[in-house]
C-alpha cells in the first residue's frame, strides 16, 4: 500500500517502488492573501486517490507549496513519482532555488529571509525520499487531471469562506488552522 500519511517514512527502510506515482497538485487563493485550498491528485496501479484541505488565511504560493506536499506525504514508502504542479513557482523552486537557499542558511541572493521557509523545507525533505520528476502542466488549459485538482482546491476555498455555491464571493473570514480532508479512492 503506497496510499497513507508517511510521517515516519526513512529512505533506508525500504527499497525504491519501481512503478511510477503520478500526482497532480493545485493550490488556488481568493482573494490573494486569503482564503485558500489546495488539492492532489494521486494515481497508482490503476487507483485515483484525492487529497484536499484549505485554510482561512493564506497566499496562493503557499497553497500550491501544500499540495505538493501533501500529496507526497501521502506516500509511505519511497516512490518514483512523476509529480505535475501549474506552479513555476512550485516547480522551479524545488528544482532550481532550492539548493541554493539551503546553502545560504535559507536566505535569498539579497540576503532576504525566504518567503514561505516553512513549506520549501518540509517539502525537499519529502523530496529527498523519493525519485521525483517534476512536470510543469499549463493551468486551464484543458489538462483533465489539473483541471480536476483546480475544482478541488477552488472548493476547499469556498469551504474555507463558508460558502458551498461557486458563485459566491468570498469574504468574511479571517485567520484558522489548515483543514486537510481525504476522499475514499476512487475506482
Amino acid at each position: 500500500m503506497l496510499f497513507a500519511f508517511a510521517e515516519t517514512l526513512q529512505p533506508a527502510q525500504q527499497p525504491m517502488v519501481t512503478s511510477v506515482v503520478t500526482i497532480y497538485t493545485d493550490g488556488a487563493c481568493s482573494p490573494n492573501p486569503g482564503f485558500g485550498g489546495w488539492a492532489a491528485v494521486i494515481i497508482e496501479a490503476g487507483q485515483k486517490r484525492q487529497v484536499t484541505g484549505g485554510t482561512a488565511a493564506t497566499t496562493n504560493n503557499r497553497m500550491e507549496l501544500q499540495a505538493a506536499i501533501e500529496g507526497l506525504r501521502a506516500l509511505v514508502v519511497p516512490t518514483r513519482v512523476k509529480l505535475f504542479t501549474d506552479s513555476k513557482y512550485v516547480r522551479s523552486g524545488i528544482t532550481s532555488w532550492v539548493s541554493q537557499w539551503e546553502r545560504r542558511g535559507w536566505k535569498t541572493l539579497g540576503k532576504t529571509p525566504v518567503k514561505n521557509q516553512d513549506l520549501w523545507q518540509e517539502l525537499s525533505g519529502l523530496a529527498k525520499l523519493h525519485d521525483i520528476e517534476w512536470c510543469w502542466v499549463r493551468g486551464h488549459n484543458g489538462d483533465p487531471l489539473n483541471e480536476e485538482c483546480d475544482q478541488l482546491a477552488q472548493a476547499e476555498c469556498r469551504k474555507c469562506a463558508g460558502f458551498q455555491s461557486g458563485d459566491q464571493a468570498l469574504a468574511g473570514l479571517a485567520g484558522g488552522p489548515t483543514n486537510p480532508s481525504t476522499s475514499a479512492p476512487l475506482k
